[in-house]
């Protein structure tokens, strides 16, 4: 069965179109209690996930030397918006590999900004 079919899905318009190895910022609506706050991710997209209403990504970033990595649904309402701060050069679509790597090691090589892409 269609999650469609249960459920009116709709695109979130502040999501840009995204690769892997794109440095994104996300910011994510919290909810704490009563209150709700919109909290900042900011990392490397490893990994996109285009399955439809069930389509994600995953962005890692490493704080105090420790890899965090979390998964965003697309086509949620927590996610407010995702800003795009810088484009990578990589030849894979799974970018696991930068897990085992650790400063300069994990780099990755900058190109161009380009909206539309």
């Amino acid at each position: 069965m269609e999650l469609s079919s249960l459920v009116n899905v709709v695109l979130n318009p502040n999501i840009p179109p995204l690769s892997p190895g794109d440095t994104v910022r996300v910011s994510s609506k919290v909810v704490e209690g009563t209150r709700e706050r919109i909290q900042v991710f900011e990392g490397v997209v490893i990994r996109i996930s285009n399955g439809g209403e069930g389509q994600n990504f995953t962005v890692r970033r490493v704080t105090h030397s420790v890899g965090v990595e979390r998964t965003f649904f697309a086509l949620s309402p927590r996610v407010d918006k995702v800003e795009v701060v810088r484009q990578a050069k990589v030849r894979r679509a799974r970018l696991y590999y930068l897990r085992g790597r650790t400063g300069r090691a994990a780099r990755l090589k900058e190109r161009a900004y380009n909206p539309g892409k």
